[in-house]
């Protein structure tokens, strides 16, 4: 019996276009965009995984990107690439009356922030473990024990939803219940979760 849901944010929870960001740097930046997020991609990676702070992060890519901006200028472009997945939002709050929810994602704080800001369902949930605070990074196994102590679940009793087969395969191995999410395919997934035994038949609508 599922007691408790874990949900991924990125294309879970919330659609993202990191080219948003890009296209919006574009226009300060000396460095064109798609050869310096070559480099910035391990910069990312690094602040993802909390090896590196924001104003380091910060730091790090502004000189990339040579950068001629302002701090402000860069942290709203680098907020500014998500879309409200409504379908998966209107199962959160439907969930939400019959389960403890938790979130499990790769993210940075600029993110973490900005969605707590500004889509208010984020309050419902119960607890999170991210990235940038556990030092360790999807899908490496070390971060879902880190939740699953965390969150003091049952791994068996509790469903995991993340976008990534590879995120999944890992959950599983940890002993999750994990269905994975593609967000052209919502019906079929709210299908499966019910097949897991999560009551979810008025999203379906």
């Amino acid at each position: 019996m599922i007691k408790a849901v874990i949900f991924d944010i990125g294309n879970v929870l919330l659609r993202f276009d990191i080219s948003l960001a890009l296209n919006r740097l574009a226009s300060k930046s000396g460095t064109p965009i798609e050869e310096a997020m070559q480099t910035g991609a391990q910069v990312s990676r690094a602040y993802e995984s909390g090896r590196i702070d924001r104003a380091e992060f910060m730091r790090r890519l502004m000189e990339i990107l040579q950068y001629s901006g302002t701090r402000q200028e860069f942290v709203a472009a680098w907020e500014a690439i998500f879309t409200e997945n409504e379908p998966m939002t209107k199962l959160v709050a439907e969930l939400h009356r019959d389960y403890p929810l938790y979130l499990l994602s790769n993210t940075n704080d600029i993110h973490v922030e900005y969605m707590f800001r500004e889509y208010p369902f984020f309050g419902l949930f119960r607890d999170a473990v991210y990235s940038h605070v556990a030092g360790c990074m999807k899908p490496d196994r070390e971060i879902y024990e880190i939740a699953v102590k965390q969150f003091g679940i049952h791994p068996e009793e509790t469903l995991f939803i993340d976008d990534l087969g590879a995120n999944i395969q890992t959950a599983r191995e940890s002993g999750l219940v994990a269905i994975q999410y593609d967000y052209n395919r919502h019906g079929e997934f709210i299908q499966e979760i019910a097949a897991a035994g999560v009551n979810a038949g008025r999203s379906a609508k």
